[in-house]
């Protein structure tokens, strides 16, 4: 079964509006530690980290913030792939003028 523009248009405007959800909730980390959330990653991916891990609230800070950025990453992948395959053109969300 084949899906329409409009159904294809409907799941790339469901991913932006999932990844401006995360961004969101990713800035609030980036404000309460000082960096932002793709330099955290690489750093808690490398062990740089580790040491927090003796501190409770940093270690499930780290740790909700990690799976935030990895499902975003996923979003944008899945945003990027199917933006690829279609015109903009025909995915563009055109509201009328009031």
């Amino acid at each position: 079964m084949s899906r329409t523009l409009l159904e294809v248009a409907m799941e790339i405007y469901e991913l932006v509006l999932e990844m401006k959800l995360l961004e969101r909730r990713l800035t609030l980390y980036e404000e309460k530690y000082g960096v932002l959330s793709e330099d955290f990653y690489r750093a808690y991916t490398a062990g740089e980290l580790e040491h927090y891990d003796d501190y409770d609230e940093t270690r499930a800070d780290f740790s909700r913030w990690k799976g935030i950025y990895e499902t975003w990453q996923r979003r944008k992948a899945a945003y990027t792939s199917q933006l690829q395959h279609r015109e903009l053109s025909d995915t563009l969300r055109i509201q009328p003028a009031y």
